[in-house]
């Protein structure tokens, strides 16, 4: 079997040095549609706009430490590691969870240790759980786990893991807000860091089975949890403890995401769901949950 869990799980972690600076952090923010806001007359130079894109006021929505450091131990370079040998073209992002210990600051030096935390058999598909730890000269800075999907490689018996599902949000929404996908949008998000070509290369699409490139999950989380930082937290960054999800559909560039959001201040905390506009709705983001700070 291409996927000895046992081996992958005993691993030794793999760590590197990564840097970033605010052309890192600005081009991740273009990527996740900085500075095209529609509900801004004027998005490009609105000084909502600019906290994302102008670098003298710059403030880092926390996402970017999915690419931050391109080099760091990421999902294409885990799936080579001890014990994993898959074919990229079955392979599937199923989920990401996000834990940031402080702010992120716009440029910095930090180590990133990765490893497979857990795998889990689905019986069609196993789920590995890809751990990123970073560390700075200040202590922790973030934990990113990617949940990844392989198809064909279930079946062996082993634990199906927990369940990521949830209860829906009651009620009706607090807020809605649609943000539009530029045709180009997959080109532009790529270029920090992540270069599957099921991204890209429509040959590539169709071997994955799609009729052509698909968006980068991990951008429909970054311009998810904009819209929630803008529409909910006042533009403050900071307030964003964690962020969790799970990719229930793929995403066209040219479509329309809808994000509803629900309020949850017992559990200092918003609910979150997002759907394609154009194709009747269709789940693109679940079970998602955006932890945050009491105000002040």
């Amino acid at each position: 079997m291409p996927i000895d869990a046992a081996k992958a799980l005993a691993a030794e972690p793999r760590s590197g040095e990564i840097a970033w600076d605010h052309k890192d952090v600005q081009l991740y923010h273009l990527g996740v549609g900085a500075g095209a806001n529609p509900d801004k007359e004027t998005p490009a130079t609105d000084p909502d706009e600019l906290r994302y894109t102008l670098e003298s006021r710059l403030h880092v929505l926390p996402s970017f430490a999915t690419v931050a450091g391109s080099g760091s131990p990421g999902v294409i370079s885990s799936l080579s590691m001890p014990g994993i040998e898959v074919d990229l073209a079955r392979v599937l992002h199923g989920g990401q969870s996000l834990t940031v210990h402080r702010p992120i600051p716009v440029q910095g030096t930090a180590t990133a240790t990765g490893r497979i935390a857990a795998v889990y058999d689905k019986g069609k598909a196993a789920v590995l759980v890809m751990r990123t730890e970073v560390t700075d000269a200040e202590g922790p800075l973030w934990t990113n786990d990617a949940q990844i999907f392989v198809r064909g490689e279930g079946g062996w018996g082993g634990d199906r893991g927990p369940s990521a599902r949830l209860e829906p949000p009651a009620g009706e929404p607090d807020k809605v807000v649609e943000r539009p996908i530029r045709e180009d949008q997959a080109l532009l998000y790529r270029l920090s860091g992540d270069w599957n070509p099921l991204h890209a290369d429509p040959e590539f699409a169709k071997v994955a089975g799609f009729e052509r490139p698909i968006l980068h999950g991990l951008c429909t989380y970054g311009m998810t949890l904009k819209a929630v930082v803008d529409t909910l937290l006042g533009g403050d960054t900071a307030r964003v403890r964690s962020y969790a999800t799970r990719f229930a559909g793929v995403v066209h560039p040219g479509e329309t995401l809808r994000i509803r959001m629900w309020r949850q201040e017992a559990a200092a905390a918003v609910r979150v769901a997002v759907s394609a506009v154009e194709r009747d709705d269709a789940p693109v983001l679940a079970d998602t949950v955006v932890t945050i700070t009491q105000h002040p």
